[in-house]
């Protein structure tokens, strides 16, 4: 008899925000940060990133969250996009300090 833990059928989502080469903000999700920011910066000839970053590499990670679901990571990512630019930059900035 197989036990079903949920720890290994439920996976982490994460909300992440890119700052680009030229200093512009990318919000995405996924569920795997290390390999979709290889991708966002064409590791591996990857084909893989958004189309918005292609062009604007290399990119670096400066914000994520986690959460449980794809809904809500969604939700978030939504949310974020709504945000003014100074807010982007705020919600940055109190994350480093923590």
């Amino acid at each position: 008899m197989q036990e079903n833990t949920p720890s290994l059928l439920k996976s982490s989502w994460f909300v992440y925000l890119l700052r680009c080469a030229d200093n512009t903000l990318y919000t995405g999700i996924t569920t795997d940060l290390k390999r979709r920011l290889d991708e966002h910066n064409g590791e591996n000839n990857s084909n893989k990133g958004a189309r918005y970053t292609r062009h604007r590499r290399p990119v670096s990670l400066v914000y994520s969250e986690t959460l449980s679901t794809r809904a809500n990571a969604s939700q978030r990512e939504y949310a974020i996009k709504q945000l003014s630019r100074k807010a982007k930059e705020q919600l940055i900035s109190a994350s480093s300090r923590l």
